[in-house]
């Protein structure tokens, strides 16, 4: 892994940091002593947005396969879960 920066010390080093991002050297920021964030380049931030993704659908799927024909949601139902309930609309158990 990369160095290690306190979040305090961000601010002075901020373009230096960037400029180490870039150049595909990721640095770890801590609190406290504790890791709490990371800045890598944007090619590794979407590479692992990329292999989380990935990694969602083939669980996704293993579910799938696994329920057979179980019941499964509407899109209504997902998207509810995901945005909320449509502007408007009750939710159970509110007046």
């Amino acid at each position: 892994m990369g160095d290690s920066i306190s979040a305090r010390e961000v601010r002075a080093n901020l373009a230096r940091l960037l400029d180490q991002a870039q150049a595909g050297e990721p640095t770890v920021i801590t609190r406290g002593g504790t890791p709490v964030a990371a800045i890598v380049s944007i090619e590794e931030y979407n590479a692992l947005e990329e292999a989380a993704d990935e990694l969602l659908a083939r669980e996704a799927l293993q579910t799938l396969k696994e329920e057979g024909d179980a019941p499964r949601a509407t899109l209504a139902d997902v998207l509810a879960d995901i945005f909320g309930p449509p502007s408007g609309a009750s939710r159970e158990g509110t007046a």
